[in-house]
């Protein structure tokens, strides 16, 4: 049983939790996907059905920013903690590396996901990275083909909402990976082009403030963000 935020239901995990759910879905048969929501996911679910639907829809949902968690606290549903996408990524990466299992990167500016990929096996000895495309494509087909020819076991999909989670609905199954994950800018942070926020920004639950002082220019993506609390309240004060 999910816990509903806002109209999209979170499992509620903690991250080992979560870390020991992704490799079930990778030892099981068939085609998985796996979202990681922040507050901006629900805001844009709020306008988009077929996002909504997507990410309904997904075999594992993580949240993926203190928003969700407080969200969930106002709403009277709270939630384990908050599982960020990168830290789940990593926790399933370690585990890849013990059990032979293949990854494939996508996504981010040509160069980046190479770059990822030698960064990741340097720090999980035995990883298997088997392939790895660059975001800026404009079919499916030859992608598809190359993670299929890679024989991966799991793709991490860095394309951004919602054309990662579109892409992973669409074209998932006819790569035979079993688990694919949306993950956003985190190609970028594996790579080192992007530095992560200090981990006493992440255990406040401030990662949103650095990436706000080291991007100004977010501003204007931030400043939506109260918009999920705000909606989070009314939705209580309706309930009474």
């Amino acid at each position: 049983m999910r816990t509903d935020v806002l109209g999209v239901g979170f499992d509620n995990l903690t991250l080992e939790e979560a870390a020991r759910a992704g490799a079930d879905l990778v030892e099981s048969e068939g085609f998985h996907y796996a979202v990681t929501p922040n507050p901006e996911f629900l805001l844009s679910a709020r306008k988009d059905p077929e996002f909504k639907q997507a990410l309904l829809a997904a075999d594992l949902v993580l949240a993926d920013g203190v928003g969700v968690i407080y969200s969930a606290k106002i709403l009277g549903r709270p939630l384990k903690g908050k599982v960020p996408g990168i830290d789940f990524a990593q926790r399933l990466l370690a585990w890849m590396a013990e059990h032979g299992k293949r990854l494939f990167l996508l996504g981010a500016k040509p160069g980046v996901a190479e770059l990822a990929a030698a960064n990741l096996k340097s720090s999980y000895p035995g990883l298997i990275v088997c392939g790895t495309h660059d975001g800026y494509f404009k079919e499916d087909a030859p992608v598809v083909e190359a993670i299929r020819s890679s024989a991966a076991d799991v793709v991490f999909v860095c394309l951004g909402a919602p054309k990662q989670e579109f892409w992973m609905v669409r074209n998932g199954p006819a790569t035979g990976a079993h688990l694919m994950i949306g993950l956003g800018g985190s190609l970028d942070v594996f790579a080192g082009v992007v530095e992560r926020a200090p981990k006493a920004f992440q255990k406040l639950g401030l990662e949103w403030l650095y990436r706000l002082m080291k991007e100004p220019k977010r501003i204007g993506r931030m400043i939506k963000l109260p918009l999920v609390l705000w909606y989070a309240m009314g939705a209580r004060i309706r309930r009474r």
